[in-house]
């Protein structure tokens, strides 16, 4: 189950970008809730951030951004997070197949995404879910607490 973040969804959404084991591998840097407020409102006004369910309990979150005009048949995959304490339990698959399905009913011809080249975990769920490695962003991302930069792999799904 998933269903589109709200206003009210700022704890959760916060507590997953900013939880230790998985801000390295999310777009913003450590940041204080007041910092945040503005970067969540606009999340959900774009209505792209999305909240993955299980028994009716918020367990991770992802966005989906539609491309548009003769990219419109494309959307990118972001911010893709099971909560930590769920971890293990198989709902990044669930939550990736949610996406994929998404997608199918939209019509859509091709999802993309890039992830950390060290974040090796995700990289083989996206395999296993059919995402075929494209290429890889040299120094893509820049990760101001451990003043390093990353390699961004770039992977993407061809929905037939």
């Amino acid at each position: 189950m998933f269903r589109i973040a709200q206003i009210e969804d700022f704890n959760f959404v916060y507590y997953l970008y900013m939880h230790p084991t998985s801000n390295p591998h999310l777009l913003y840097e450590p940041m204080t809730e007041e910092e945040f407020h503005p970067i969540f409102k606009d999340l959900v006004s774009q209505n792209i951030l999305y909240l993955f369910q299980m028994d009716g309990k918020d367990v991770g979150m992802f966005k989906l951004i539609p491309y548009t005009y003769r990219s419109g048949h494309i959307a990118y995959i972001g911010s893709v997070v099971i909560d930590a304490i769920h971890a293990g339990k198989g709902y990044g698959m669930q939550m990736m197949q949610t996406i994929i399905n998404i997608a199918k009913e939209r019509k859509l011809v091709r999802l993309e995404l890039s992830v950390g080249e060290q974040n090796v975990r995700a990289r083989e769920l996206y395999k296993r879910m059919g995402f075929k490695e494209e290429g890889v962003l040299e120094k893509y991302t820049y990760l101001k607490k451990e003043n390093t930069y990353i390699n961004e792999v770039l992977m993407a799904l061809i929905i037939v």
